[in-house]
């Protein structure tokens, strides 16, 4: 009973995703305001600022006969590759989702016997573990499917919890830093110069949830180094309570869908994340923050417990410190991490 109830939280997490970006989990006031009143409507938007974004080529698997892929309806944009009889199984905090596709061909070069058999799930740190605990089985729509983890990789403070709870097996590995930064529509609409502005009467947030979203800690105390812990409450309390501030249901790839459909003015992301949405043409840029009031994060992973493919797991995480899979990363703004 256990086990069905982590599956149905994970589906229910996902399927809300799905039904906010529709428009369709909005509260009674937000119904009206919007006019929407129980009345389907054609949407508003243009259709291709739905992921995926990278038209297949995150998934790497040699043969995909029918493709399927309707933006918002039919999207799966969080698992990467052919779930069948995977030779490497890679469960990978969401945060470089659009990383996944060069880093996975580049290492099918380096190991060619992985290669095309490669599994990715890229949802958030905290709802992977979710999954874990659940034997790998992930319930979307009207899918279910078993994914069990090889490789975990996350934050590095995260890593190292899990190898203590006894889910992973050290040592862990650590391999790249991000930073934090404002990411706003192009043209900047809201005129946000920097952090000060989120408390300013009518600006609009999208923000990661810190229910199960990592980043959220790291972005609680950059708000902090900024103006306090007022701006902090004024963010994630009191914007959230009056509807100032949304927060993200399942992933900070909700943050450039909510900022292109004119839903906010400004959220706080991971630095790669704006730049990759800049790099692929999306009407998207972003704000620099002042290192004295950035935050650093250190990305690590490490074999899962029990995994069904140790030694693949183990060449993945050799590859992700390699000059080769750094040079990827470093497309994104991310930065090699060094011991000090």
């Amino acid at each position: 009973m256990v086990h069905r109830r982590r599956v149905n939280l994970a589906a229910m997490m996902l399927l809300g995703a799905v039904l906010t970006l529709g428009g369709l989990a909005m509260t009674p006031a937000a119904r009206a305001e919007s006019g929407w009143n129980g009345r389907v409507r054609p949407p508003q938007y243009e259709g291709a600022i739905f992921p995926p974004w990278q038209h297949e080529e995150n998934d790497d698997a040699l043969y995909k006969g029918f493709v399927f892929t309707v933006p918002e309806v039919d999207d799966m944009a969080d698992f990467h590759g052919d779930v069948n009889n995977p030779k490497l199984v890679l469960y990978i905090g969401g945060n470089y989702y659009f990383a996944v596709a060069p880093l996975v061909k580049a290492f099918g070069k380096q190991y060619p016997s992985y290669r095309c058999r490669i599994f990715v799930v890229t949802i958030p740190p905290g709802l992977l573990v979710e999954a874990m605990k659940a034997g790998g089985t992930f319930t979307v729509g009207n899918m279910t499917f078993t994914a069990r983890p090889d490789a975990y990789l996350a934050g590095l403070k995260k890593v190292k919890e899990l190898i203590a709870a006894g889910m992973l097996v050290g040592p862990p590995v650590a391999y790249v830093t991000n930073d934090l930064t404002i990411m706003i529509p192009k043209g900047n609409p809201g005129h946000i110069t920097g952090l000060q502005d989120f408390a300013k009467p009518g600006v609009r947030l999208v923000m990661p949830n810190p229910a199960f979203e990592g980043i959220a800690r790291q972005i609680e105390a950059t708000l902090k180094k900024a103006g306090g812990t007022a701006l902090e409450r004024k963010v994630y309390e009191e914007g959230v309570k009056s509807g100032s501030t949304i927060l993200t249901h399942i992933h900070h790839r909700q943050t450039p869908l909510f900022l292109m459909q004119g839903l906010a003015d400004a959220g706080i992301t991971w630095k790669s994340e704006a730049i990759f949405q800049e790099q692929i043409g999306h009407p998207i840029s972003h704000v620099d923050l002042p290192a004295k009031y950035n935050t650093t994060a250190v990305y690590g992973g490490a074999v899962v417990k029990g995994a069904a493919h140790p030694q693949a797991a183990r060449a993945w995480l050799k590859f992700i410190q390699s000059p080769t899979a750094l040079k990827i990363f470093e497309r994104y703004g991310f930065k090699p991490f060094k011991k000090t």
